[in-house]
């Protein structure tokens, strides 16, 4: 399967000047494992197993790309991942390894890109944490506004 993990800060409000860390269900930084991934409109949603971020439960949900970073081919071991993924009859989720490189150097591509269409105009907030400006990510559409 594709594994990646959730943004620590995420932009988000008008003109992206607000952070918030993770997102609603999963703390930043957290493991999650892709599911699915909706093609047609760009890849831009994609279904994830996780485990939750206040109950610690193993959950399976629809979230952004863009929320996400560093996807990789990973082997899956944890039996709870795997029997979420037969009760939401996602079983065809495994990938062999060349196709899951494949696909998690294209899920990568996609989540830069809409990162940066996240209010390419504005300038990013002082001492902004987003993950573009942690990772000095190249797809970060403007500099931070003051030097750290």
């Amino acid at each position: 399967m594709i594994a990646a993990n959730v943004v620590a800060w995420r932009r988000c409000g008008t003109g992206g000047q607000e952070l918030r860390p993770g997102t609603k269900c999963f703390k930043g930084g957290a493991k999650v494992y892709v599911a699915g991934a909706y093609w047609g409109p760009g890849g831009d949603r994609v279904a994830v197993v996780g485990r939750e971020r206040h109950t610690g439960r193993w959950i399976v949900i629809d979230t952004a790309t863009r929320h996400l970073h560093s996807f990789r081919p990973k082997l899956v071991h944890t039996p709870r991942v795997l029997e979420r993924l037969r009760e939401t009859r996602r079983h065809g989720a495994g990938l062999g390894a060349d196709r899951a490189a494949e696909a998690s150097a294209v899920l990568e591509r996609y989540a830069r890109q809409y990162r940066a269409e996240i209010a390419p105009s504005r300038p990013h907030p002082d001492r902004c944490l987003c993950h573009a400006c942690l990772t000095g990510e190249s797809g970060s559409p403007v500099a931070p506004s003051s030097s750290w």
